[in-house]
Parts: structure tokens; sequence; C-alpha cells
């Protein structure tokens, strides 16, 4: 059997998903919750196989949720579900280890067959976000800085120039355990120790100016 977590804040979808789900003679839902906090202590609690993962919700969202994830031995393969396929939001995900990428207006078929497919290491990828991933590998160049998401990149910009974590969520609309785990992800990808090595990085790679690094002013 497949084991299955819904994470959702809304509580119509979480409803319906259990429903098709547990209408698959391989699948039971293990359980479901509506933030990402909630999430981990479920991941821990009931070790489900797949997490059907939303992005966009209260406190922690879902991209804070896969890069926690990213540090545990044990983690479960995760399927996004989103209605925001923004392609920075895509190529964010897909790096830091979801499996599967698809809309909430995929059919009920593509669901489950993206939640059989993540179970056995596999991978079931909205068109819109497959093409996202060929213009990246296409594009990517040599650069240092293709190794991180766009999201990563405006973090390591925002904290080149001297803002907090909270200026920075403040921002990015993120919050703040979400720029937590960028700027960790950051510092792993690129191999570095601290936020003062990834500020000489940024500046040494030319994505912030010198001038706007020196400037002092902050939010209120």
């Amino acid at each position: 059997m497949i084991r299955i977590l819904i994470v959702d804040d809304h509580q119509v979808v979480r409803q319906g998903l259990r429903f098709v789900l547990e209408q698959e003679p391989d699948c039971v839902v293990v359980g479901e919750c509506a933030d990402g906090d909630a999430a981990l202590a479920q991941v821990d609690a009931a070790r489900p196989d797949v997490v059907l993962l939303d992005m966009v919700m209260p406190g922690l969202d879902g991209m804070g949720v896969l890069h926690a994830l990213q540090d545990r031995d044990e983690r479960p393969s995760v399927v996004v579900l989103t209605s925001f396929p923004a392609d920075d939001l895509v190529m964010d995900a897909v790096r830091a280890g979801a499996t599967s990428y698809l809309p909430k207006t995929a059919a009920v078929d593509r669901v489950v067959e993206a939640v059989r497919a993540a179970a056995t290491g596999g991978s079931v990828l909205d068109p819109g976000a497959a093409a996202v991933l060929v213009r990246s590998v296409r594009d990517g160049g040599s650069s240092p800085l293709a190794r991180l998401s766009t999201r990563e990149r405006d973090v390591l910009a925002a904290l080149t120039r001297g803002r907090s974590n909270r200026e920075i969520a403040r921002a990015l609309s993120l919050s703040e355990q979400t720029v937590k785990s960028y700027v960790s992800s950051i510092l792993t990808k690129l191999g570095l120790q601290d936020r003062t090595q990834a500020a000489i990085f940024a500046l040494q790679q030319g994505l912030v100016p010198l001038r706007e690094a020196l400037q002092t002013d902050r939010e209120p």
C-alpha cells in the first residue's frame, strides 16, 4: 500500500483528494494537514511514502517543507499540487526535491499516476513544468549562479545588501523560516560557510553592484 499525506490549507481540496485516493486499492491516506509545520510533524508520526504538497500556505510554506525534508535521512517523495505554476516556483520545487509537479486542475487519473510514480522513484510533470525544466537545462550556462534557482538568487542578492531574514521575508512575501531554508540551501549548493562568504561570492559574480552592498539604510 502507498501511504499518503495530504498537505493543503483548503479543507475542500484535502477532502477531494482523500476521496479520490481512497478509491484506489493500492492507496491509503494516513493523514492530512493545513500548514507546513504540521506537515513535518505528520511526516515523523505517520511515515508516509508520498506527500501531496501545496506550495502556498500560512506559516511554513511548501518550499520550506521541501527544504526541511532535504535534511532528513529518510524522507517521503513529494508531489507538488499548486495553483501557482510560476517558472521560478517550478525550478525551486524540483531543485528542493519534488519528484512531480502538477497544477490543481490536473485530471484525477494524472494525480493518481503521479502518486504511484513517486512511490517508486518516478516523476510526472505537467507539460508547462516540463517546458520550464527544458529551458533551464538549455539556458543554464556554466556560471556558478546557475546552480541557484531564481528565488535563491533573489535571497542571495538581498542578504548581500545586508538585509536580515525578516527584511528578506517581508520583501519577497515569504515566511522567515522559508528564507532561512533558502539561505541554508544557497550555502550548501555553493559550498560556502556563512552569509559573509555568500555576500562576497555574490559581489564577485556581479549579482549585486558593490555600491548597493555598501548602502546601510534599512526598511523601517
